[in-house]
């Protein structure tokens, strides 16, 4: 008579992990398309590129991964700043310097191409870099829980700089796919 039983249990449980594993599994994805023409003040440039990205689910850590070509100088760095769309803000975060200004470790810029890595908390540098920090902006050394909060109220943007543009010659607000 055991045999009925789990007949009629099976399919609860199957349901239930049906329901549950997919939003444990979901990862929070992160997005942003650089133009020139998000640039404040907007660049005139062919010049593009993507980031793309995902939130750990223990927010440890961000994996990410940069797309970009067409610049039209010596590409300098790529980093995560921290404003809204429109706005100039500090940097929170390099991916790559050719400039020899990052912290320790930070890999260096292709002309074009690909490049990834993982922002961990001790990446977050804002302030410690002036005048690039976020000084006055309340992004402290190692504050990566504040650079999420930031990227999920669209507060924060990826941005290439080159030779041709020092502030910056493509630029995009980055995106949350978190849902509250």
């Amino acid at each position: 008579m055991l045999f009925p039983r789990i007949k009629l249990i099976l399919p609860v449980i199957l349901l239930f992990l049906l329901l549950i594993v997919p939003a444990a599994a979901s990862a929070e994805r992160i997005r942003a398309t650089l133009t020139g023409y998000e640039e404040v003040p907007p660049v005139s440039t062919e010049a593009g590129g993507q980031l793309r990205g995902r939130i750990s689910n223990d927010e440890q850590s961000i994996e990410w991964s940069l797309t970009y070509s067409g610049l039209e100088g010596a590409v300098q760095q790529a980093d995560i700043h921290f404003a809204q769309a429109g706005v100039n803000g500090g940097i929170a975060v390099f991916l790559c310097t050719n400039l020899n200004n990052g912290p320790a470790g930070t890999q260096g810029c292709p002309q074009s191409g690909t490049i990834q890595g993982t922002i961990m908390a001790a990446d977050v540098s804002a302030g410690a870099n002036p005048p690039f920090g976020a000084i006055g902006q309340r992004i402290e050394q190692g504050e990566l829980d504040e650079l999420i909060k930031a990227i999920r109220a669209g507060t924060a943007y990826a941005n290439v700089h080159s030779a041709g543009a020092t502030g910056g010659e493509i630029r995009g607000q980055i995106r949350s796919s978190r849902r509250d």
